[in-house]
């Protein structure tokens, strides 16, 4: 099973450190990865493998959900099957 994790927000430092940290703590493996900034904001798209995820995916969720309020970005994961269904024609 997969996901997608975006980020968005004012660019600091250890911003993909902190994300990558987060997700590798509850064996989310990370897939690809690009970010960008641009005048000086920070934008950052993940596609990763949840399936050794070692919590609940609503527990991933609102885990980088605080993660990300407290360094001042917006991140939001979504599971692939409802991103599918988003851009299915």
């Amino acid at each position: 099973m997969k996901a997608v994790i975006t980020v968005l927000g004012k660019d600091t430092v250890g911003i993909l450190a902190k994300v990558s940290t987060e997700c590798a703590a509850v064996g989310v493996n990370i897939l690809e990865v690009t970010q960008s900034v641009l005048q000086g904001m920070f934008a950052m798209i993940m596609f990763v493998d949840i399936s050794g995820c070692t919590v609940p995916f609503e527990n991933l969720v609102d885990s980088l959900t605080e993660t990300g309020e407290n360094m001042g970005v917006k991140i939001h994961v979504m599971h692939e099957d409802i991103f599918n269904a988003m851009h299915k024609i």
